[in-house]
């Protein structure tokens, strides 16, 4: 092998199969009494790109890998027409009964590896030789076509959009079907260290991953037949068929090939689907091997009878047409009542599974039923935000529990009025813990996480108008708050290269419970307990409640916001600091309590 890193992959066992006369190259690792995975690569690769995946899985399963027709050390049949999916699926099928004629095999699929194995699971034939089917980076051709049409005689703006996106990103796909020109383009590429420079700038893809055979350059070319021979025959006369077969759908939010949209009508056609959405690229297999892995052993493991679905499968499920946040696994602080919980039942109404955390566990736990009318999987727990260690542990449990959090809201808060002179030590420890280090402690707990996962994130900390509105009543509240909301955007920052996203959300005055239990610092209680009553009335007239924060939350994790002023007066303060601080300033004066 002309690459190095060949020489140090798996110990593959090699063998063939043949099909109408066209013989396939096979590799196989693993027990061969173990239920068989069979993996499918797309175009320019060949088995080599399950290098990193395949020993893995081989742990528990029979792995086998082969070289498509076209590729590696396959056959390359002349023309176009043998490279149609009709004849790939085929192939599959072949491949399949060879190596477990007596067990139907799991099948997964990335790029056109997922295209064909679609089509075989789209036929009759797979209820009794396809086990399950893990597609990534890969649609359904007839599904892409059955959209266009569906786009085309209903125009509405956001079947446009679909079209008007995705043709943008398929535009390569036209410069394929000419002669000669991609012929010599691909013929400039195919070197390996220009083709691991190209998945390093357009994905990151890092060049020490990227495993191809020294056949590339040929594969490069020859493969050009399946863009001819499929692409424009299935766009025309799309046949959408519906599939049994259990089907997870892995979509990547950042391919550079395929845009998420295109997948919206797959429930139509698929009675057994999950889908996992991540901010990740198109080679996935090169770019976060282990998840992807981990993703896969996972849903192996949600198709035994012997085993429990694993929780990550379980809120992967789709039933209906996917939503945006449909099977993340949120985390919400202070959720038991206010912001907390209304932006709880408003992630369970977009399908996530719920890990919610408050420091009285009857309301957490009253949360958690009400997530679960709705539909959603919720878990109540008992958490002091200000205790750092018991924080710490926290997390540790809900990772290794219920898995790696998706997205994050440190929504826990109290508040201290009334002037910072007068406040006591006790009452300024409590207000820091709570609001300042409490989120500290989860951005960092839980960020730590998503980055050693290595697939993005969301992180929101809730901080609050009062960081950009200076009152003399409101001090130390809004130094927390302040800090809050400088730290949230230093961390967006510092994670934004790990495509873990940070939201500031700056509520002004919601109607919440946090007014009645916020205690007036340098007041006697009777007169405490008036000022406390009359700010209460005001905020509760004000009517502005915490589900209308809570649809700001969600929108902004949807399109990753980096600030977000909610209430009316918060807009307006925010822009007031920015551009003339000197009316801050005066307005500060102005006694809110105390």
């Amino acid at each position: 092998m002309a690459e190095q890193a060949l020489q140090a992959g798996p110990d593959w066992r090699r063998g063939s199969v043949t099909n109408d006369g066209v013989r396939l190259a096979t590799f196989h690792l693993g027990d061969e009494s173990n239920p068989t995975v069979l993996l499918v690569h797309g175009w320019p690769d060949t088995h080599h790109l399950w290098t990193h995946i395949a020993p893995r899985l081989a742990e528990k399963y029979h792995v086998v890998a082969y070289d498509c027709r076209g590729f590696g050390e396959s056959d390359r049949p002349r023309g176009v027409k043998p490279y149609r999916l009709s004849e790939l699926a085929d192939d599959l099928f072949a491949v399949a009964e060879e190596v477990s004629p007596d067990a139907p095999v799991h099948v997964v699929g990335h790029d056109w590896g997922s295209v064909q194995a679609w089509e075989a699971v789209s036929r009759p034939r797979a209820r009794t030789r396809i086990a399950s089917f893990v597609s990534v980076s890969g649609p359904n051709l007839d599904h892409l076509g059955q959209l266009l049409h569906d786009g085309v005689s209903h125009p509405t703006p956001r079947h446009l959009r679909t079209i008007a996106a995705q043709s943008v990103s398929s535009s390569y796909t036209g410069l394929f079907q000419l002669p000669v020109l991609p012929n010599l383009l691909l013929t400039a590429m195919g070197a390996p260290a220009a083709w691991k420079r190209f998945l390093h700038a357009v994905e990151g893809t890092p060049p020490e991953n990227v495993v191809v055979a020294d056949t590339l350059r040929r594969d490069m070319i020859s493969g050009l037949a399946l863009y001819r021979a499929n692409i424009r025959q299935k766009l025309r006369r799309p046949n959408a068929r519906i599939t049994t077969v259990p089907v997870l759908q892995v979509v990547n939010e950042r391919d550079i090939a395929l845009r998420p949209a295109i997948y919206e009508n797959t429930p139509t056609y698929a009675s057994k689907l999950w889908r996992r959405d991540t901010p990740t690229g198109h080679w996935l297999p090169y770019t976060h091997p282990d998840y992807l892995t981990d993703t896969i052993l996972d849903f192996l493991a949600a198709q035994s009878d012997t085993s429990p679905t694993p929780a990550s499968v379980e809120r992967a499920r789709v039933f209906t047409e996917p939503r945006p946040l449909a099977g993340k696994l949120v985390v919400i602080t202070g959720a038991g009542s206010g912001i907390g919980r209304e932006t709880a039942l408003a992630l369970a109404e977009r399908g996530c599974e719920l890990i919610l955390a408050d420091l009285r566990p009857e309301t957490a736990e009253q949360t958690a039923q009400a997530c679960k009318l709705a539909g959603a999987t919720a878990h109540p727990y008992e958490l002091d935000v200000a205790d750092t260690e018991a924080f710490v542990a926290f997390a540790e449990e809900v990772r290794d529990r219920h898995g790696v959090a998706d997205i994050v809201v440190n929504n826990a808060g109290i508040a201290v009025a009334g002037g910072a002179l007068d406040a006591t030590d006790e009452q300024l420890d409590r207000l820091f813990g709570v609001n300042l280090r409490g989120v500290i402690t989860g951005s960092r707990e839980f960020g730590r996480q998503m980055v050693e996962r290595g697939v993005g994130g969301h992180i929101v900390n809730i901080s609050s108008a009062a960081a950009f509105t200076p009152s003399r009543s409101l001090g130390l509240y809004s130094s927390s708050k302040a800090g809050v909301l400088l730290f949230s955007e230093s961390l967006r920052a510092e994670l934004a290269e790990h495509r873990i996203g940070v939201t500031a959300i700056c509520p002004g005055i919601v109607d919440t419970a946090i007014v009645s239990s916020t205690p007036i610092a340098g007041l006697d209680p009777e007169t405490e307990k008036s000022q406390r009553d009359r700010l209460n009335s005001f905020y509760q007239r004000r009517g502005f409640t915490p589900d209308r924060v809570a649809a700001e939350i969600v929108s902004a994790i949807e399109h990753n916001k980096a600030v977000v002023p909610v209430t009316p007066e918060a807009k307006i303060g925010y822009r007031i600091y920015r551009f003339a601080p000197w009316l801050s300033r005066i307005g500060a004066r102005r006694k809110v309590a105390g």
